[in-house]
């Protein structure tokens, strides 16, 4: 999934509402338009950006008389993180790392060849697995470091403690 387009569709007030909407169940666009109240071309070109984001997945239904509707829901489960502080801002969608590899794994049961995306795909796991232990060696040295220090600490705030302020009985 496209982060940067998830965020811009996310940050439409009318696509939050349609997906609000969407919890309950599908919708065709002018029932979605007669609810928000807002014009079917308008609705159709949020729709259209919302589905091609991957929140939002559509089916044709039959009726009795007049062409078969398109009903939109939601596709499946989206959740990200969004986390700003001083210098950083970092965008997060828990369970990204695994979605590709699902997405390959679809277009494979329907007979595509995704051989070299998958070797792309492994040799991008291989560098974020090599980031992480790197990562996690930096961890563990930062806790020995702390913990070493904080061994220290008592000893040293002990002989600070008696020079500075110590009790009537000490020699100057």
């Amino acid at each position: 999934m496209d982060l940067e387009l998830l965020l811009d569709v996310m940050g439409c007030k009318t696509r939050r509402d349609i997906l609000d909407l969407l919890r309950d169940e599908p919708r065709f666009v002018s029932q979605i338009s007669r609810e928000l109240e807002i014009g079917q071309k308008a609705i159709i070109e949020h729709l259209r950006a919302m589905e091609k984001a991957g929140l939002l997945s559509s089916t044709f239904q039959k009726i009795e008389r007049g062409r078969p509707r398109k009903y939109y829901d939601i596709s499946n489960d989206v959740e990200f993180q969004i986390f700003i502080s001083q210098g950083t801002i970092r965008v997060k969608l828990p369970g990204h790392e695994f979605q590709e590899l699902q997405l390959l794994e679809e277009r494979a049961r329907m007979g595509e060849d995704v051989s070299s995306d998958l070797e792309n795909l492994i040799g991008n796991y291989d560098e974020a697995k090599k980031h992480a232990e790197l990562l996690l060696r930096q961890v563990d040295e930062r806790k020995r470091a702390l913990k070493i220090r904080s061994l220290n600490l008592p000893v040293m705030f002990g002989e600070e403690g008696s020079s500075e302020g110590g009790s009537s009985d000490e020699k100057p």
